[in-house]
């Protein structure tokens, strides 16, 4: 005969506060939620690429370095490509000649490079002169054109840089020095004017195709791909976490709760963050979209177990005392490992990675607050109703109890299978390579994104490497050795099969020298004596307009060049094995001179990599801290170090599925382990915690994962839909950093509900045979005897 037992132990008062002093609570909790949100008026948003950077990163000072030295290469180059297919044309050698006059009034640009002002050296008896290759005084003849494109076609100094080896595209570069008080601000400025300019240009000339590119254009990228998430994928989460409760709880009331502490610690972490100083970028941009989804997995437990206690024909506050009894343990551990798993983040190289770390973590403990406070104080106000279940007739067996007593009947096979499919992820992982490339942070929808394809495909990549070589003595570069060094080394830069282009001060040396020598192509080479080679640039530079001096080539006391390597649109990998190679050259062959090679494209070559190696260093910390609340928590060493394996099995089993259909680990991607390892643990706690419950309460191993399905089945399935929707909406992200992290962390969470649901039920009915202290009155309505009860039958109450 089953016969109910209710449990006469009471909640501790303080845990009851929410349910005795509802609308104190409800008031307080609420003046610290606005206090905290008025700080949102400090937030301010960073979009440039040097946020991913911090000062220590080695990368960025030898980059900081080449810009101090040298002037600064932020640059905007603007793609022009006539849909004839040629840019030797009246009409389109016009249209540059005026885009590039045009081009100095963009908003703080310093330098203008282009077909039209190239400056073109040539002999003319004893002098030489030096002019701009479309001069404006020279009549566009059929005569002159082709002298033009004679010359752009064969001088390596604009071949694949200004002009595509078919002829068929051009480029202005336009250089600036911003001022750097409000660099997202110049940004937008400078990227406004450019658009200004080509939509005119471009109602002019529809028959010519227009592109932005370069630094500046990047900046702008990361900018517009924050701005595109934070305004569709913010609003695109909150409606799927509606509908989604809305069909699983059947409670509109209960929804409307979870809305108001879902916005409460969205409001109160982003308000905080401001208070803090911090700014919003294209990572941080997306913490609410995180949070909303962390908040609803405390919310729905709570309401979950409420629901349940009404039911069985309890009042509502002795249901919502008892929810909140039961899972304030779950929940609390479960936020401070999700926490502790962000927080390790921390470990990052990259700044905003550290911030998006300490955002989500801050937004998980506003969350838990708020669901054990707020929530259940407008859960006791609202007038919730609840239908309950006749005890002599109950409720059906639902999906959760057939599923319970499905794994407990087939146990002896889903453990060895789960071994077997851990095991072979597990053997995948080698596969996955760290591989970034930064021009595929966005995707096919960004502006920028077909730029550079664009301009990979028919001039040449986006991608570079400033290269400065040292001399250590002051009018060095003269010196013959290191010109014959700077030549060689030119020469086998080119060679290589990524190199696209490259701007080096010996293309100019052995311009002017066959110029010296009347034009001769058997001069074209390098003047090997010092004061020839000396006297040729100074007048070469005295004969320069203004704003197209060599100071981008030459420090100021003229011992050191630099050079500018245009290459593919390569992965991390490769572009490191290129600078590799680059060192390598000098050492062997110059080891005299010191060389820098930096560029934004290899700092973030640089980043995953070793982001990868800082987060996988932290990862056995990460572990320890949560399987030591874990065993804290449950009080159980066995219970704890059982959960190691089916928290560890997920991150293996997705990074395993990811190497098969990508294998490339990305910047984001390097995170995903600890940023999921502290929310996977939500399930596995919120099982164990029922399964203890069961097994102090007289039931063996089977009841208890029975009674485990039972009670909590439902709301893990409901948390789990939750959090693998809300990391999805994040997988939309045009910013692909964020769209992968999003991606395989809802792979990852999708795949902990099925650990948890068939491996660790498993593991327990196999290694938890000892006998546990009844320190709490059985409770369970079940036969005396019946290890094969259905969980519809065998519920254990509060």
């Amino acid at each position: 005969m089953n016969t109910r037992q209710t449990s006469s132990k009471q909640p501790p008062n303080w845990l009851t506060m929410p349910t005795r002093l509802s609308w104190w609570v409800l008031l307080l909790t609420m003046l610290m939620v606005i206090a905290a949100t008025i700080g949102g008026k400090n937030l301010y948003f960073r979009g440039d690429y040097n946020i991913f950077f911090d000062g220590e990163n080695a990368q960025l000072r030898a980059f900081d370095e080449i810009q101090t030295t040298f002037a600064k290469s932020d640059n905007l180059a603007i793609v022009i490509a006539p849909k004839s297919g040629n840019v030797f044309e009246p009409k389109t050698l016009t249209l540059i000649q005026r885009l590039t006059q045009d081009a100095w009034q963009v908003p703080y640009s310093s330098r203008v490079d282009s077909l039209a002002n190239y400056q073109h050296t040539e002999a003319t008896e004893d002098d030489l002169i030096v002019e701009d290759l479309l001069l404006d005084e020279y009549s566009l003849t059929p005569e002159r054109i082709a002298k033009v494109k004679q010359i752009a076609l064969s001088e390596p100094v604009i071949k694949h840089s200004m002009i595509s080896e078919k002829g068929d595209v051009s480029v202005v570069n336009i250089t600036v020095q911003l001022p750097e008080v409000d660099e997202t601000a110049e940004v937008l400025e400078v990227v406004a004017a450019v658009n200004q300019m080509i939509a005119q240009y471009q109602v002019e000339h529809p028959d010519v195709e227009f592109h932005k590119a370069g630094i500046i254009a990047m900046n702008h990228a990361f900018m517009v791909a924050a701005q595109d998430d934070s305004s569709t994928l913010v609003p695109t989460m909150l409606l799927v976490i509606l509908l989604f409760l809305t069909l699983m709880l059947r409670s509109v009331l209960s929804v409307v709760a979870t809305l108001v502490v879902i916005i409460g610690s969205v409001a109160a972490t982003m308000g905080l963050s401001g208070w803090a100083g911090m700014f919003l970028s294209t990572a941080t941009v997306n913490i609410p979209t995180l949070v909303m989804t962390l908040a609803v997995a405390d919310c729905v437990h709570v309401i979950a177990t409420m629901r349940q206690n009404m039911k069985l024909g309890h009042s509502k506050r002795y249901a919502i005392d008892q929810s909140v009894s039961v899972n304030f343990m779950p929940i609390v551990i479960t936020s401070i490992t999700t926490a502790i798993g962000f927080l390790m983040m921390n470990m990052s190289d990259s700044p905003v990675l550290r911030d998006f770390g300490n955002l989500a973590a801050l937004g998980v403990m506003i969350a838990c607050l708020l669901s054990l406070s707020m929530l259940p104080a407008m859960l006791r106000i609202l007038p919730i109703k609840v239908n309950a279940v006749d005890a002599h007739n109950p409720e059906p067996s639902d999906v959760m109890d057939k599923l319970g007593d499905w794994v407990v009947r087939n146990r002896k096979v889903l453990l060895p299978v789960s071994a077997v499919v851990i095991a072979v992820s597990a053997s995948l992982l080698p596969l996955n390579k760290i591989n970034d490339e930064s021009v595929k942070y966005f995707d096919s929808r960004s502006e920028f994104r077909r730029a550079a394809d664009f301009m990979e495909e028919r001039i040449s990549g986006m991608s570079n490497i400033n290269i400065v070589v040292k001399s250590d003595e002051s009018q060095g570069i003269a010196d013959p050795t290191y010109l014959q060094t700077i030549g060689d080394f030119s020469k086998w830069l080119r060679e290589q099969p990524e190199t696209d282009h490259v701007a080096t001060l010996s293309d100019v040396y052995k311009r002017l020298n066959k110029n010296m020598h009347g034009d001769e192509n058997s001069y074209y080479t390098l003047p090997l004596d010092r004061e020839l080679a000396a006297q040729y640039l100074l007048l070469y530079e005295m004969s320069l307009p203004y704003g197209l001096d060599l100071n981008n080539q030459i420090n100021v006391d003229k011992s050191s060049i630099k050079m500018v390597a245009t290459v593919a649109n390569l992965g991390s990998v490769e572009m490191v094995d290129l600078e590799n190679r680059i060192y390598a050259w000098f050492n062997q062959h110059a080891p005299q001179y010191q060389v820098v090679a930096s560029s934004p494209t290899l700092m973030f070559a640089h980043i995953g990599e070793t982001n990868m190696a800082s987060m996988l260093a932290t990862l056995p910390i990460t572990l320890i801290l949560i399987s030591a609340l874990m065993i804290f928590s449950l009080r159980s060493l066995r219970l704890g170090i059982i959960s190691v394996v089916p928290n560890m099995a997920p991150a293996v089993i997705g990074f395993g599925l990811w190497a098969l259909f990508s294998g490339e680990i990305n910047l984001g991607l390097s995170v995903v382990v600890t940023l999921t390892l502290g929310i996977v643990v939500d399930d596995s706690v919120h099982f164990l915690s029922k399964y203890q419950r069961a097994r102090k309460q007289g039931q063996n191993a089977e009841q208890a994962v029975r009674y485990a399905f039972h009670t909590v089945g439902r709301a893990l399935w409901i948390t789990t839909v939750v959090l693998v929707a809300g990391f999805s909406v994040l997988a939309m992200s045009s910013f692909r950093l964020n769209a992968d992290m999003g991606q395989l962390s809802a792979i990852v969470i999708f795949i902990a509900l099925v650990v948890d649901f068939v491996f660790l039920p498993a593991l327990l009915m196999k290694f938890d045979t000892a006998s546990y202290s009844q320190d709490e009155p059985q409770t369970a309505n079940a036969t005396t005897n019946s290890a094969t009860t259905s969980p519809a039958t065998t519920q254990l109450q509060s």
